[in-house]
């Protein structure tokens, strides 16, 4: 008697039936966690059965882990307990989830800084499935710029991130100009010189001790309306 045929799945159907990213079966395939079917015109298919095995893995192992990313800009800010605290209300938030913690990861660093260690730590936890969730304070902690791309890293890793507080704390606008005019002296340096970038950050230094940090909103016009 001559055996059924195995059903294969579209990858958008197997990324649906795994709950995870399109992108996360591609990397499961280069890591050879999960291989696909190559049909003749190139084509990914999967079958049931494989996927069936890893929806068994995933069940087996606890579906609460976590981990908490913190950071501060400066030595000062650490040294005042400003990280320790921040670490501290994500325990807190974790433990009344119902989250088991299994990383604790910190910065001492510039949201501008790509290369932090803390962050890696927590890239490289999300990559061997060491955890599901990453839980930051707000999504300045977590990157100056480009948090979306972050997002969907984590997501392709399996992981997600979730933003325990919308509301960035007191500190926040002395951080934002910081790296503001860190931003505006690289790209001065790069176009007028060493000389040139220090003129430039002089100049907004001047120009930003003039803006009130109480001064009511006067619409979108103000870039830095929402951080005070």
């Amino acid at each position: 008697m001559m055996a059924a045929k195995e059903q294969l799945l579209h990858p958008r159907e197997a990324a649906e039936l795994l709950a995870v990213h399109p992108q996360t079966l591609r990397f499961w395939d280069r890591t050879g966690k999960l291989k696909p079917i190559r049909l003749p015109s190139g084509q990914r298919r999967y079958r049931v059965s494989d996927l069936e095995a890893i929806l068994g893995r995933k069940h087996e192992g606890p579906e609460n882990v976590a981990g908490i990313y913190a950071r501060v800009s400066t030595r000062k800010q650490a040294d005042a307990g400003n990280l320790d605290r921040q670490v501290g209300r994500l325990r807190e938030y974790a433990e009344n989830g119902g989250f088991q913690i299994a990383l604790e990861a910190t910065d001492i660093s510039s949201g501008l800084n790509p290369n932090r260690r803390g962050l890696r730590k927590a890239i490289a936890a999300a990559r061997r499935g060491e955890i599901r969730f990453l839980l930051i304070e707000y999504p300045d902690r977590l990157a100056r710029f480009g948090y979306e791309y972050l997002l969907e890293l984590f997501e392709v890793l399996g992981a997600q991130v979730i933003t325990v507080s919308g509301t960035p704390p007191e500190d926040a606008h002395s951080e934002l100009v910081k790296d503001l005019l860190a931003i505006v002296t690289s790209f001065s340096a790069r176009i007028y010189g060493a000389r040139g970038g220090k003129k430039a950050r002089k100049a907004l230094q001047q120009a930003l001790a003039e803006v009130k940090p109480n001064e009511p909103e006067r619409g979108t016009g103000d870039p830095l309306h929402r951080y005070r």
